[in-house]
């Protein structure tokens, strides 16, 4: 088979953006068929598809996989264009009432966050200029370019200890670890790209510094929304990056909850395995999620694009009960979220860990520290 009919299902994103489309010109229940689809109508589908164990050959030349990539290059353009129609249209739309209005910058948001901040994940690994660039700007358009600095020189050097913010400890609630990794993830990223620099003897102001290129990206998006929609239209886009923003920090709190690398003494931590991350080999939301779930590999070589992630078995990496869609859900009742995955923490622990006999000191040091 050519290598186009095996990316298509990677290519679904595509089919969200009609679906704004039709809630803005329809207004009522259409509005909610954003969220019913990447969350719900996934979840559905993972039910139907099932699970693949299946692996590609991690060393498929890059060549073998532009079918694959073009979805990651292309989404930016028509996100962007989506937006920019969306806040010229709906704040000025009779049709529509401010719960409408609301309610369809909601599902933006979940379009935004749920592919366009996965798709700039992707593309800030790679080492194209262009790719890079493109992930600069899907995060500017939600107010969260300091994700693109946490992210690579903080979480995947410090995931599973106590300097990596986004490591959700065991027993924490997200509506605990969401307000603190608001807090906590710009300071982590300006502090790392500032020892940077001072390795280079620079000041953390030097015009090198990515926070100036983040703040003048986010500038820019704010007064475009300003422009085309008026106060309204800034407010509906603040809406949107805000909803985008907790669509990542939900995946966030779900991928490393309750795990940690070893202490082996001095600050120092055992090398990141696949054990140190959760998996999930649903075969649909993989599709959407473009092979996100396969998150063990992600951290373990961080350089393999996402066509040729591998998964792991439950003896090498701890797997997840349900696809991102419904463990996301879940996690929002902490309850629920404690009873499906503490037990889980509990065998993973016995699994890979079992002569450390008291926990607790783990615990207390994954209380996210800063620095």
């Amino acid at each position: 088979m050519s290598p186009l009919p095996k990316a298509l299902p990677f290519w679904l994103s595509l089919c969200l953006p009609p679906l704004a489309v039709l809630g803005m010109l329809q207004g009522g229940w259409t509005i909610a068929l954003l969220p019913l689809s990447t969350w719900w109508l996934f979840t559905l589908l993972d039910a139907i598809t099932g699970r693949t164990t299946a692996n590609p050959d991690p060393a498929t030349p890059e060549a073998a996989l532009t079918a694959y990539r073009a979805v990651t290059l292309v989404w930016f353009p028509i996100q962007f264009a989506l937006l920019a129609l969306m806040l010229w249209y709906v704040p000025q739309a009779p049709h529509l009432g401010t719960g409408e209005k609301i309610g369809l910058f909601f599902g933006m948001g979940v379009v935004s966050g749920t592919i366009g901040i996965n798709y700039a994940h992707e593309l800030m690994h790679q080492k194209s200029s262009l790719e890079r660039r493109l992930a600069d700007l899907l995060l500017a358009s939600v107010l969260y370019s300091h994700f693109r600095s946490e992210h690579l020189r903080v979480h995947h050097i410090h995931v599973g200890t106590p300097r990596d913010p986004v490591t959700a400890r065991y027993n924490e609630g997200f509506h605990r670890f969401f307000p603190r990794v608001l807090r906590q993830c710009p300071q982590s990223a300006w502090r790392a790209e500032a020892a940077m620099l001072a390795r280079r003897g620079l000041p953390a102001s030097h015009r090198s510094n990515p926070f100036w290129r983040y703040a003048a990206l986010q500038a820019a998006f704010l007064a475009l929304a300003l422009t085309l929609g008026g106060w309204t239209g800034l407010g509906l886009f603040l809406v949107q990056a805000f909803t985008a923003i907790w669509q990542l920090e939900l995946v966030n709190y779900i991928e490393h909850y309750g795990l940690t690398r070893r202490h082996l003494g001095e600050g120092k931590y055992e090398h990141v395995l696949p054990r140190h991350s959760w998996n999930a080999d649903l075969k649909a939301s993989n599709w959407l999620l473009i092979n996100l779930q396969r998150h063990s590999d992600h951290h373990y070589k961080p350089d393999r694009r996402f066509p040729v992630l591998q998964t792991y078995s439950q003896d090498e990496a701890p797997q997840l009960p349900f696809g991102y869609p419904l463990m996301t859900m879940a996690a929002m009742v902490p309850p629920l979220w404690k009873r499906i995955m503490n037990r889980r923490v509990k065998a993973w622990r016995r699994q890979h860990y079992p002569d450390i006999a008291d926990w607790h000191p783990y615990n207390k040091a994954l209380n996210p520290v800063v620095g």
